[in-house]
């Protein structure tokens, strides 16, 4: 029984771009430092995020860095007011203890 045209004959179709929101994954773990940092404060903060937004724009902005994200204004990833430089700080204290 088939259901219209066999697998083999691709025409006209074309691959497309990811969805907004979706990137790559980080397989060779350039990000993993800043992710754990992120996960460990979800976890303290029993999966609130607003206590961990520095943390998260840390996280965002190495990916960015690494080519792991399109690199995209932090007023459209809703960080634009987290200070950049708290969050370096916040995950370097996390890192040390």
């Amino acid at each position: 029984m088939s259901f219209g045209r066999p697998p083999s004959i691709n025409i006209g179709s074309s691959p497309l771009p990811p969805d907004r929101g979706s990137f790559p994954l980080d397989h060779y773990g350039e990000c993993k430092e800043q992710m754990l940092v992120y996960m460990k404060c979800l976890k303290e903060n029993s999966s609130t995020s607003t206590p961990c937004r520095a943390l998260s724009r840390s996280y965002l902005d190495c990916r960015m860095r690494k080519g792991l994200m399109e690199r995209d204004d932090w007023s459209n990833l809703g960080l634009d007011k987290v200070d950049g430089q708290k969050a370096r700080n916040e995950q370097d204290k996390s890192v040390k203890s």
